[in-house]
């Protein structure tokens, strides 16, 4: 060996033993980081840990791809080459992000979201056919678990890639929420298991080389993007948040699996905590909404059908529609109010008059509050992060389980763009969301729902709320309606 090879190989060695320290640091940054967005209070120092230990974990992924072309010894490919294609590669990947993330809105975040996962599964595909072509250290004795992961991280990259994209389609409103509803569409998700099944035992049997070790690969990749397509499709608008949960967790573990098929052990930590913080946020979300979680995993959950459940309109007594001066008047003769916001106050940005009519109430004297449905945008946490960037403090925003007792005792409850979460039908037998904990707001003294129009929710699912003795229909865009109840206060 030549000297320089030899420093070469030296530089590998402390490259490798440094990345590794590194790696060790950022998994345990990742796990203060999930830590700390566990809570309102903590959430921005849960985001800077988050931010440190990637900037870490990429940094010494960096040192350690430029330290292995280095001690090549073929030379094919160049250090500088390669530190050169991974800058290219993230600036490209930095500017898109910023931009997006720059005109993004937060009604939008959730299909964002959705979209980002999509990436996660698209990598883990690609990731596995290049390892099926390519495999780098591959021994003989761990031949069939190299195979079997790659097998795998296929199967879990595609369904999670197809599902996103499906979830992006519904929550943008590019197709429609109501469900997909295929005939024996549970017996069709058995048997494309079943198949998957099979074409996995004849692609490890074939030691995944030759016609037919590629063709039961390629074969269980448009059955799984198949998969991942029907799993969301069949699944009702007023679910989408547990699925962009659950989806979540499937990039997760397909991260993991990527993790495997490269050996980074830093991309299984992470890929294995993205996953099970994600299930188990879908398993609250699940016991919030009385569905089951094994239902979930397998995307065999939703409304049936998404129709309108309580009929049309006209089926109902007739509406009673108020003003803003007369709401503010009743503000100022309550003494208990709670304020319950939906997707809606976001659709209209209304969170910051919303936060200064509770600023004003508090100011002279009512008890103001905020209960929060843990489903109440199309995101989990959406709501939070709304009033949260509004300044409200976090102090009176409580979830629905703290406050759902107590309604009987609120003078007034202002239903701010919601719909779905304070529908009394979930109490129903037949209906849609039949079992759905929801806000008990019909057992207050006096309800103001503010609402564009007399519609069904997202879930397509109509409220007999609107209809109540002692509820009241502001009618209009809520922010222009809260700030002509500020300007009237």
């Amino acid at each position: 060996m030549t000297p320089d090879l030899l420093s070469n190989i030296d530089l590998l060695t402390e490259a490798i033993r440094l990345s590794n320290l590194a790696y060790l640091a950022a998994a345990l940054l990742f796990v203060l980081a999930l830590a700390g967005l566990s809570k309102q209070t903590t959430a921005q120092r849960g985001n800077w840990f988050g931010i440190a230990g990637m900037v870490l974990a990429v940094g010494a992924t960096i040192l350690r791809a430029v330290a292995v072309s280095a001690a090549d010894p073929t030379g094919q490919h160049p250090a500088a080459l390669t530190l050169m294609l991974i800058l290219l590669a993230m600036s490209i990947g930095a500017v898109i992000g910023v931009l997006r993330a720059r005109t993004v809105q937060m009604t939008g975040m959730p299909e964002l979201i959705a979209l980002l996962h999509s990436f996660v599964g698209l990598a883990a595909v690609l990731i596995g056919f290049g390892s099926a072509i390519e495999p780098h250290g591959i021994t003989p004795d761990m031949e069939t678990f190299h195979l079997v992961e790659v097998y795998l991280g296929i199967f879990i990259g595609a369904i999670t890639f197809t599902g996103s994209i499906t979830a992006f389609l519904k929550l943008s409103g590019k197709v429609k929420g109501a469900p997909l509803m295929l005939p024996a569409r549970h017996l069709l998700n058995l048997i494309a298991l079943l198949m998957v099944l099979g074409l996995g035992i004849v692609y490890v049997g074939s030691g995944g080389s030759g016609v037919l070790g590629w063709l039961s690969l390629l074969a269980m990749t448009g059955i799984a993007l198949a998969i991942g397509v029907h799993m969301v499709a069949a699944i009702g608008g007023g679910d989408m948040p547990v699925v962009v949960s659950m989806l979540n967790s499937y990039s997760g573990w397909a991260a993991a699996a990527a993790g495997f098929m490269l050996g980074s052990p830093l991309l299984i930590i992470v890929g294995a905590l993205v996953g099970s913080s994600g299930a188990y946020l879908s398993y609250l979300m699940c016991k919030a909404m009385n569905r089951s979680f094994v239902s979930v995993i397998l995307g065999g959950f939703g409304s049936d059908g998404g129709a309108p459940a309580g009929g049309d309109d006209g089926e109902h007594a007739p509406h009673t529609e108020t003003s803003a001066e007369q709401t503010a008047q009743v503000l100022q003769a309550a003494k208990k109010v709670v304020i319950t916001p939906g997707y809606g106050m976001a659709v209209a940005q209304a969170q910051y008059p919303v936060a200064d009519l509770a600023k004003k109430l508090r100011a002279s004297g009512v008890d103001v509050t905020f209960a929060i449905h843990p489903v109440a945008g199309r995101l989990p946490g959406h709501m939070n992060v709304l009033l949260a960037e509004a300044k409200v403090p976090y102090d009176i925003v409580l979830e629905m389980d703290e406050v759902n007792d107590d309604f009987a005792e609120v003078d007034v409850v202002l239903v701010i763009g919601a719909n779905d979460t304070v529908n009394p039908i979930a109490e129903q037998p037949g209906s849609p969301i039949t079992g759905m904990p929801v806000l008990k707001v019909w057992e207050a003294g006096h309800v103001i729902v503010f609402k564009r129009s007399m519609g069904a929710g997202y879930a397509g699912v109509q409220n007999p709320l609107f209809f109540h003795e002692r509820t009241d229909m502001l009618l209009g865009d809520a922010k222009a309606s809260v700030d002509a109840i500020n300007a009237a206060l």
